[in-house]
């Protein structure tokens, strides 16, 4: 009798027409992080090609998921939910959306304003944060939140 050969993560993968996305880390913060492209990643999580095509059309190479951490955007995401986020998606477009963005070394997800004098206004949905005022020069976009998910 032959031996079994067990099939590979890939292998399943394929099968299964599962893709791996990066999770990344914010608690490094996004913005040296993605500045010199030296994404700080923790194990790829599999997830259906489908599940991921409600979202985006993105490839999943530039995609990445993330636990949020704090309260500033609640209660749309609350801490510890999974925002996945759009990286092809780096242009302001569209007033309110919701991006992860960097100013300096801090990486944060906010929606994002663009004001007539060439500004942003970067704004969490916890009334209690106030909003800041970033010039262009300032802001770094990482990528468009694409979608939230809660862990129940």
């Amino acid at each position: 009798m032959g031996a079994l050969l067990t099939p590979t993560p890939e292998v399943l993968a394929d099968q299964l027409d599962l893709v791996l996305v990066p999770q990344i880390d914010m608690s490094y913060g996004l913005g040296a992080t993605f500045i010199d492209e030296q994404l700080v990643k923790t194990n790829p999580v599999p997830f259906p090609r489908s599940w991921l095509e409600l979202f985006s059309k993105s490839e999943p190479e530039n995609m990445f998921f993330a636990l949020a951490e704090g309260d500033s955007m609640e209660p749309t995401i609350m801490d510890r939910d999974i925002v996945l986020v759009d990286r092809t998606q780096h242009t302001i477009r569209g007033q309110d959306r919701m991006w992860a963005i960097a100013m300096g070394p801090l990486g944060m997800i906010k929606r994002v304003r663009a004001l007539p004098d060439g500004t942003f206004k970067i704004i969490s949905d916890n009334p209690r944060v106030p909003p800041e005022i970033a010039c262009e020069s300032e802001l770094h976009v990482v990528g468009r939140v694409v979608g939230v998910v809660r862990k129940t």
